[in-house]
């Protein structure tokens, strides 16, 4: 994979990353409830959980997903329970939310521990079968040449990864400066409710979400962003059917 090509990625990681979904209202409601820099102990759990959907999809998960209805089911049904009960979780929690000084006086309010965090941060990666499906579509647009596939495989991953880390970091940095406006608990109350809401609402989404989807959002994409590599796409991802 040349330059140009790992640049179309990049723009497409970017693009995806930065749109708002489960992993971005995670980095968001963490920050608002305990701070940016405990946040990002979430969203590096996310990070790595990326990494484990990557390597999951080349063993290749999103082919079963893909093509096995049942297997998809059962992944898309625990995702979706789990974005659900986040989302009750974080309507219950009401008012609320420390105004303290400080991350970790913070989390000791929310209840958050590093770990808690860490590990939310994981199960949201594990729990998107979006995320399985979107790799497994995506992937092979960059990866045209089968003796550099694994060095391939390692850059895209991490640079994904790292797409993601930057638009947490953002969204938290952003949430940073709203949180300092949820002064009164009728707003914190709100906030924590209107999250909750989104969490059932995504949740719900997935339910009726359908694979095919992803793939056929994401190959015009990608082919798109890499049109100006020197090697063409489209004659490379026919010789591998």
């Amino acid at each position: 994979m040349d330059v140009t090509s790992w640049l179309g990625f990049v723009s497409v990681a970017l693009f995806v990353t930065f749109t708002p979904g489960p992993a971005v209202l995670m980095a968001i409601s963490n920050s608002l409830s305990v701070g940016p820099r405990r946040a990002m102990v979430g969203s590096l759990g996310n990070a790595i959980g990326l990494l484990a959907v990557s390597a999951a999809t080349t063993a290749g998960l999103g082919v079963l997903l893909s093509t096995s209805a049942q297997a998809f089911l059962v992944v898309k049904l625990l995702g979706a329970c789990y974005l659900i009960w986040l989302g009750i979780k974080q309507w219950r929690q009401g008012a609320r939310m420390s105004m303290a000084t400080g991350d970790a006086a913070a989390a000791e309010v929310a209840g958050l521990s590093r770990q808690a965090l860490f590990l939310r941060g994981i199960m949201v990666a594990l729990t998107n079968p979006k995320a399985i499906l979107f790799f497994t579509a995506l992937f092979p647009q960059f990866m045209n040449h089968p003796e550099t596939a694994l060095r391939d495989f390692v850059v895209l991953t991490v640079t994904f990864s790292s797409c993601a880390v930057l638009a947490h970091a953002f969204y938290v940095l952003l949430a940073r400066a709203l949180r300092r406006g949820l002064a009164s608990p009728t707003r914190v109350k709100l906030m924590n409710r209107t999250f909750g809401a989104c969490f059932v609402a995504l949740g719900v989404s997935l339910i009726g979400w359908r694979g095919r989807d992803a793939v056929s959002a994401a190959r015009p994409c990608s082919r798109m962003c890499s049109s100006a590599s020197p090697t063409s796409i489209a004659p490379s991802v026919s010789t591998r059917r």
